[in-house]
């Protein structure tokens, strides 16, 4: 069956993609491997799974009659009410009759000769589109760690990526967590109230701060949706996308009374507000550190015992160049009789056993063990699929020392293929469901373009994708980021290249060279 785009992952943009395309009179098909819509929301069900964006940030913009009817319940969203807004949106969009789920794509190939891409699934299908959308999101392949003897244990062993839907019991039993990522971050204070005992491994220490979440009263919620349309418009413009500006001072631009007192009250108003106390935190190291050690003595206030608060505290990368946590009573879950932290740093496990785990002379002895052990990020999905263009080239290949990309939306040699937050744009830096939207928009516009003008595809020449790919190392290597051994670098993958996978230079700048390439009427693309 013959259709105008394909869409590969039914989550956040996908189901935005579908209905945009439709309204352009496109005939496009959504095809997921999950049994349900929700994309990361489907599968993450961990204990305490929730979005660290708040939830009247988190929702989309494009209905002004959804905005105004759903009605968030607390400031961060939990992962079931998320999932259950992505579900309502799939039912009054009528979005569900062009979504093809638990089927996954097994391979996409460009047919040259019918200037088309031709698509097979694993239940034996074989369909064509003049468009290939990947939808496939940046979090959707867990990283399962390469310990020896995994298959040995005999217990439960569980990767919060992939949560079993029925839940995992861990009341009354011996629980290991490895991996203090976000989502260990999240699950580790719900397993340590519910668990006999429970063990964290941990091998990076990372920064965490309070979302000091609360339920949304009446009159929050009232006032936002009133004003909905001037958040939203902030939050495009700002460099993580989200409705608040960065000081534009910088921080040696303040006495030390001053930044103090500005800490503190971004450190009171939770979340990622931190990040934007000062312009340059993120470009001056000596800066970056003054922010790391105000949290350091925050991780040492809510510890009470200063060796294992001295474990938790991060020493070996700048604040924000991992993904910073947030978190509600993390570090009060060390605080508790039943819970014990293990460094792995120096001294990694060993191997999986049959009752537990193995490091050194010492046998960890667990009923479950969660894995919380991350994604092959960004382009863990993309390469999975790994999409063939011209003259057979495959996208695995072309990416061999690293993703190249033109705005992180098209790739050199892949005709029709568009990447909705690829490596190459802000992606994970940024308020994704702005993000989202951004690319969605631009595609759909690139599309109209090409149908208005009788054009049947466009991909970036090769020199609009090095052009881009110069532009983001630049901006890559004036920052901290690259000081860092984070998955925005690939750095979790042993074999991946280590590149900076996201665009460092912030939504709103963004979007303006985006604009700026569909007004100049994508002058550096091929079209044909």
């Amino acid at each position: 069956m013959k259709y105008d785009a394909i869409i590969v992952g039914a989550g956040i943009s996908g189901l935005h993609l579908l209905h945009r395309l439709r309204e352009i009179g496109l005939s496009a098909l959504v095809i997921d491997q999950a049994s349900g819509v929700g994309g990361t929301w489907f599968w993450n069900r961990y204990p305490g799974a929730r979005c660290d964006i708040e939830s009247m940030t988190y929702s989309y913009s494009w209905s002004h009659e959804l905005e105004q009817e759903w009605t968030w319940s607390e400031r961060y969203a939990g992962q079931a009410e998320i999932l259950a807004y992505l579900e309502h949106v799939a039912d009054r969009f009528d979005l569900r009759r062009d979504i093809l789920l638990g089927t996954r794509v097994i391979e996409a190939i460009l047919d040259e000769s019918g200037d088309c891409w031709s698509i097979a699934t694993d239940s034996g299908e074989r369909l064509s589109a003049a468009f290939l959308i990947m939808a496939t999101g940046c979090l959707s392949v867990p990283r399962i760690p390469d310990i020896p003897g995994r298959g040995r244990f005999a217990g439960e062993m569980h990767h919060t990526g992939l949560w079993p839907h029925e839940g995992v019991d861990v009341a009354g039993k011996r629980v290991g967590v490895i991996g203090t990522g976000s989502s260990a971050v999240q699950a580790i204070p719900i397993i340590a109230a519910e668990a006999a005992h429970l063990t964290v491994f941990q091998r990076t220490a990372n920064f965490s701060v309070p979302a000091w979440n609360s339920p949304l009263d009446a009159e929050t919620i009232s006032k936002r949706k009133a004003r909905y349309d001037v958040f939203r418009a902030r939050a495009r413009t700002t460099t993580a996308g989200n409705p608040w500006n960065a000081r534009a001072q910088s921080v040696w631009d303040a006495t030390p009374e001053e930044r103090a007192r500005e800490f503190e009250e971004s450190y009171a108003v939770g979340g990622f507000c931190l990040h934007a106390a000062y312009n340059d935190l993120f470009s001056d190291a000596a800066a970056n550190e003054l922010v790391c050690e105000f949290i350091r003595g925050k991780i040492r206030e809510r510890v009470h015992d200063p060796e294992v608060a001295e474990l938790l505290c991060p020493y070996d990368h700048p604040l924000g160049t991992k993904r910073m946590c947030v978190d509600t009573d993390y570090f009060e879950s060390y605080n508790r009789a039943n819970v014990r932290l293990v460094s792995i740093r120096e001294r990694p496990i060993d191997e999986f056993t049959e009752r537990g785990l193995r490091i050194g002379d010492e046998e960890f002895t667990f009923d479950t063990i969660v894995l919380g052990t991350g994604f092959d990020a960004i382009t863990g999905a993309l390469l999975a699929i790994d999409p063939r263009g011209r003259g057979g080239l495959s996208l695995r290949e072309k990416w061999a020392e690293g993703p190249r990309t033109a705005l992180g939306l098209t790739v050199a040699g892949f005709p029709n293929l568009f990447t909705i937050t690829g490596p190459g744009s802000p992606s994970v830096l940024s308020n994704m469901m702005v993000s989202i939207e951004q690319h969605v928009d631009w595609i759909v516009r690139c599309i109209e373009y090409l149908r208005e003008h009788g054009i049947g595809s466009i991909e970036p020449s090769a020199a609009q994708e090095e052009a881009w790919m110069e532009h983001h190392r630049a901006v890559g290597d004036a920052s901290l980021y690259p000081r860092a051994k984070s998955w925005y670098m690939g750095a979790n993958i042993p074999g991946k290249p280590r590149v900076l996978l996201p665009y460092v230079g912030g939504v709103g700048a963004y979007r303006e060279i985006c604009d700026a390439v569909a007004e100049r009427r994508y002058e550096g693309f091929l079209l044909r």
